[in-house]
């Protein structure tokens, strides 16, 4: 949130450390703490300090939501839709609500994951909604048992009155296409994670276009261009998969609502219950102890929470809904399927002239499927022009998934750099250095990030395209990240100190895996000069003061600045207290290895504890608002500020082709990435780690198959639904540099989504240095590879 103190003007020193720091001036709120120094100079931060909750974790301690145990609770489970596109004549429930054990039965009046009605009159004609896609929540049970809920679902009775359907992109790019929404479509849903702007206009299944990032005039552009690029690249559908299915549990009672949840946000769980059930905000309590993975699908209570919610109030007893792995991928979200027709003008130095995006994304029955902001955004270019178009389909709604839109884009739009610089006969890293000059930190901290990538990979074995002789051919790429620095405006922290010496840290985010205990941890025991299990910390839960989302890689951006300066007031209050014991002045302690000690003389000092204890400390709380970045932002929208800089992050990859089979192996990837302050660099190892994981995953297996007559998801399930294994997973070396932004008073930011942006698109032209064929279509099965070899 924005401070209206006084600002005052500071010297501080920014840059990556270890290679360029230079003097900056920033205007920062006077009552902010003094800049850290380096890591190497911290006593906690910095530091690879293990997760705190890994023992609960390996001991099974840890309460996930299907953890949740109450008294007399009953166990939900959903009926959804059989087929993909039908109106409801009518659903019959009166055998299920006399099934044993079967103690609420609800049906869903309206659909609000998808959008409202769209067939004129139909909402005056009868009760229940249009089904738009297979699989689509419906209605729910409640019974003493899961066994009993599951018996009394097949005795519900749907009536269908089946209308035409379409379910591929292309398919329903056509003027002829079965409409998904008839009638006009403003208010359809926006649930899919490319941002796809609100009020276009919409002909049959195309929504558009949209056209933001355009500038210039791209026909002169190219007529400048000495060499020109041209390719039509698709991106499958991806499905989310995490380890931890979509749950809660409902338990109202009388006028106030608990919610368990495995959730990314347990602040919008709340909002979104109370808006729906028209309750005070502070009748609802949501609760998220452990959450195991999200990747954008967690936001929200769902139909099924909405459900959950609706039995428990019917049945006046706490009710548990836990989907099912074919749930799971079917109706809660997944990344949406692009085709992205591009054309990009260079001149013979490299200098782009001219870029040129149509694209079309489909989100099933969401909005939002565009392929993210890296056309126009990551590279100077005078000319661009960007056209994107939604596509309806009647399959389940897309949502944000980790790099919602950038990954899909940068997959096209880094391979036809990369065919660039083989069109000029320039090295692709060279190209790079030449074309990548936007005067911000991310920019910067690439410049690095490909040096540092190109020795440890060992870019100089870098051969000419299909240099192999034999039918296994091996080849070498790159390509380079980008995604926003985003600050959530809306995260506090609040820290509570007891006489005894112990220390409490409460912020209502959520940590879904990522480490956000231990960071914040680190952040308020680096204040204290205490060790990071000294300190107790509280998230997950709306009693809590307000946190960040689980999403955008914004969590440590914006919660660990409002740490510090709430645990920096505790130690200032501290220090004015114990001073007078000391006789000093209390500008002169300092907090360190357990104690207070004079800064220049550690000889004068006292224990942490202690020092409460002769002060008459019995307690003792301090709040801090995460406050704007010292530089301000680009934009802002809503509660996401976003900052003039952006993360970057460059990942080199090497890849075996076996032209015989079409089977292609990662053998060995490189991933050189900026987070700002690395807090806990062990953590942020574990993010690219598992962001390379999924990007190779997204490459080479992933792909929702429907089936184009019923709808149905062919795959539904981990089996047939190709997952990277361990067996497929390559050596992945992992480095990081040190940025000092000096925008806030950690400088840390995120890294979940560029850790992942930019593995597709690398492995994709160690493709083309393998094969000399570009592979336009993903992923790269068998079958897609021969055809790509065979390809002119």
């Amino acid at each position: 949130m924005s401070d209206a103190a006084p600002t005052q003007e500071r010297q501080l020193q920014a840059g990556i450390v270890g290679d360029r720091m230079q003097p900056v001036t920033r205007n920062v709120p006077g009552s902010e703490p003094p800049a850290w120094p380096i890591n190497a100079e911290l006593q906690v931060v910095g530091k690879d300090v293990p997760r705190m909750d890994a023992l609960d974790k390996v001991t099974g301690r840890a309460r996930y939501t299907f953890d949740v145990q109450l008294p007399g609770m009953l166990y939900a489970r959903t009926l959804n839709s059989t087929v993909p596109h039908a109106r409801i004549k009518s659903i019959d429930t009166s055998r299920a609500e006399k099934y044993p054990g079967v103690r609420a039965v609800h049906v869903l009046e309206r659909l609000l994951m998808v959008a409202q009605l769209r067939d004129p009159g139909d909402e005056a004609k009868q009760p229940y909604p249009t089904v738009r896609f297979t699989g689509q929540p419906l209605a729910a049970v409640a019974a003493t048992s899961a066994r009993a809920a599951e018996a009394a679902l097949a005795l519900i009775r749907v009536e269908y009155e089946l209308i035409p359907h379409v379910t591929e992109l292309e398919q329903a790019m056509q003027t002829d296409a079965p409409p998904v929404f008839p009638g006009p479509t403003e208010q359809a849903a926006t649930a899919g994670g490319g941002g796809a702007a609100k009020g276009l206009p919409q002909k049959g299944n195309l929504r558009g276009p949209s056209k933001g990032g355009s500038r210039g005039d791209t026909h002169w552009g190219f007529r400048d261009a000495d060499v020109i690029v041209e390719g039509e690249y698709r991106t499958q559908v991806q499905t989310h998969t995490p380890l931890e299915p979509h749950g809660i549990v409902a338990d109202w009672r009388d006028d106030e609502l608990t919610l368990y949840s495995s959730t990314q946000h347990v602040m919008s769980v709340r909002d979104e219950a109370a808006d729906v059930f028209n309750l005070p905000k502070e009748k609802i309590r949501a609760i998220s102890d452990y959450t195991g993975g999200g990747f954008g699908a967690k936001y929200g209570i769902g139909n099924y929470g909405i459900l959950a919610i609706h039995l428990s109030r019917k049945a006046r007893a706490p009710v548990r809904m836990v989907l099912d792995r074919r749930e799971e991928h079917v109706s809660v979200g997944n990344r949406p399927s692009s085709l992205q027709r591009l054309k990009v003008g260079a001149k013979r130095d490299g200098t782009l002239t001219a870029i040129e995006l149509h694209s079309f994304g489909s989100g099933g029955v969401a909005a939002g499927a565009s392929v993210g902001s890296c056309h126009h955004n990551m590279y100077p270019c005078p000319n661009v022009s960007i056209e994107h178009y939604d596509v309806f389909t009647n399959g389940g709604p897309s949502t944000a998934f980790r790099g919602p839109g950038q990954v899909q884009g940068i997959f096209a739009f880094e391979q036809a750099i990369d065919a660039i610089a083989a069109n000029l006969g320039m090295d692709p890293v060279a190209l790079r250095d030449k074309i990548d000059t936007r005067d911000a930190d991310d920019v910067r901290a690439r410049a690095a990030e490909r040096r540092i990538g190109v020795e440890k990979f060992g870019w100089s074995r870098r051969r000419a395209p299909a240099s192999d002789s034999g039918p296994v051919k091996r080849g070498v790429g790159m390509a380079q990240s980008m995604w926003p620095y985003i600050v959530n405006r809306y995260a506090t922290c609040e820290i509570r100190i007891s006489g005894d010496g112990s220390v409490d840290a409460f912020c209502g985010t959520q940590d879904i895996g990522t480490g956000t205990r231990t960071v914040f941890a680190q952040v308020v025991a680096e204040e204290l000069g205490l060790r990071a299990e000294d300190i107790s910390v509280h998230v997950g839960d709306t009693r809590y003061p307000p946190g960040p989302p689980s999403g955008g890689s914004r969590v440590t951006s914006s919660m660990t600045p409002a740490a510090r300066n709430a645990a920096y007031a505790a130690a200032r209050d501290i220090a004015s207290r114990v001073a007078p014991l000391l006789n000093v002045q209390a500008d002169d302690l300092v907090f360190r290895r357990g104690r207070i000690e004079k800064r220049d003389d550690p000889s004068v000092f006292v224990g942490f504890a202690e020092a409460l204890k002769r002060a008459g400390i019995d307690s003792l709380t301090h709040r801090a608002d995460r406050r704007d970045d010292y530089e301000g932002y680009a934009r802002k929208a809503g509660d996401l500020h976003i900052s003039p800089h952006a993360i970057g992050g460059v990942q080199f990859a090497e890849v075996s082709v076996d032209t015989e089979t079409g089977v292609v192996k990662v053998e060995r990837v490189v991933a050189v990435h900026d987070c700002g302050r690395p807090i806990n660099p062990k953590l942020v190892e574990s993010q690219i780690l598992g962001g390379v994981v999924q990007g190779v995953s997204f490459a080479l297996y992933e792909d929702r198959r429907l089936d184009g007559a019923t709808g149905v998801q062919l795959n539904a399930n981990i089996d047939q639904y190709k997952i990277v294994g361990s067996r497929e997973t390559p050596q992945i070396d992992v480095h990081l540099i040190e940025l000092l932004g000096r925008q806030s008073s950690t400088d840390a930011r995120g890294v979940a989504e560029p850790a992942n942006v930019a593995t597709a698109a690398a492995i994709a032209n160690a493709f083309f240095n393998a094969t000399g064929k570009r592979i336009y279509t993903l992923p790269m099965t068998p079958a897609n590879v021969l055809a790509a070899l065979r390809s002119e």
